[in-house]
Parts: C-alpha cells; sequence; structure tokens
C-alpha cells in the first residue's frame, strides 16, 4: 500500500513548519506550503504542455504547465521532480534546473478552493515518450514556447493561474527559453 502523501508547511519567510495531508490541504483557507512547477522541453525546444484532467479538484480541464507537485516531508525538490514526471507523465528527465527559484503565487479556483505556495519553478529536458497518466492529465502538446507565450497573453484564461503569472515572472529574466 502506498503511504499517505504529505505536504510541507512554511511560514511567511518560507521556512518548514511541519506537515499536512496533501488531501486536507488544499480548501478555503489553504496554508502556505511548498510545491514545485516543471517546464519541459525536447531536443528541438518545445515545450510540453499539458491540460489538466477533467476529475481534478482544482482548475480542472485547464492547461498549463508541464507538471506540478509537492516534495515530501523528507525528499529533496530534484528528486520529487523526477518523482513527479513519472507518476503524471510516464516521462524520464534530465537536466533539472532552476527557472525561478523564488517563485510564490496565491490563486483561487472558481469552486473556492485556495492555492497558496512556494513553488519553485525548473526546466528539464525529456528523455523518453510519455504515457500520461488520465488521473492527471487529459491532453498533451510540444509546442513552441513563443506561440504559447502568445496564447498566454491573448487568451490567460484558458491556463492555470500559476503557468500565467510564471509567464510574467519570466518576461523580465533573459536567460528563460521564454525570451525570443
Amino acid at each position: 500500500m502506498e503511504a499517505e502523501e504529505r505536504v510541507v508547511l512554511l511560514n511567511d519567510d518560507g521556512k518548514p513548519t511541519g506537515t499536512a495531508r496533501k488531501v486536507e490541504v488544499h480548501h478555503e483557507h489553504t496554508p502556505l506550503h511548498l510545491a514545485f512547477s516543471c517546464h519541459v522541453f525536447d531536443e528541438q525546444g518545445r515545450i510540453l504542455m499539458t491540460r489538466r484532467a477533467l476529475s481534478k479538484i482544482t482548475w480542472p480541464g485547464v492547461w498549463t504547465n508541464s507538471f506540478c507537485g509537492h516534495p515530501g516531508p523528507d525528499e529533496t525538490i530534484e528528486a520529487a521532480v523526477r518523482r513527479r514526471a513519472t507518476q503524471e507523465l510516464g516521462l524520464e528527465i534530465s537536466e533539472i534546473s532552476p527557472l525561478l527559484p523564488d517563485f510564490r503565487y496565491t490563486a483561487i479556483d472558481a469552486s473556492g478552493i485556495v492555492e497558496n505556495e512556494v513553488c519553485p519553478v525548473f526546466t528539464a529536458r525529456a528523455v523518453s515518450d510519455l504515457t500520461p497518466n488520465p488521473l492527471e492529465i487529459a491532453e498533451h502538446v510540444w509546442a513552441d514556447p513563443q506561440a504559447v507565450k502568445v496564447a498566454v497573453l491573448a487568451t490567460p484564461w484558458a491556463f492555470s493561474p500559476w503557468f500565467v503569472e510564471q509567464i510574467d515572472a519570466l518576461a523580465a529574466t533573459q536567460e528563460s527559453p521564454w525570451v525570443a
């Protein structure tokens, strides 16, 4: 039997204060906790965009970055990134690198559930084929990063709020795959 997933709770300074069961954390008063986002690229420089499964509790059916997750209490973020790549996408990755190490956001879903996360953003390189988990991913596409950026600017409501904020934050950096 798989162990119950726990998330790392944080204080306002981003320091760990304890843990909580993942299933009990996301609600209308979500405590600040640790997460991560990953933007996966292929050899042609395309980004893997995923559409969240319709069964997801928050933001079902919206397009987002390649995958996200929460590191466990005794897990490094890099190990968590590799674990979630396998769990969500059946994907092996390499070249995990921080893109926005201090990213933090709060967003409220139409259902009233709040996301409240310190969420470092990483890039990675795909080194295997995908076999997406249908409980996590409804659709996926490899896309040109500049075309995605244009789509996010034109229709931000079609994308996860964290991805929209990440694109905004990346616009200010010169080391981003999102800068033309």
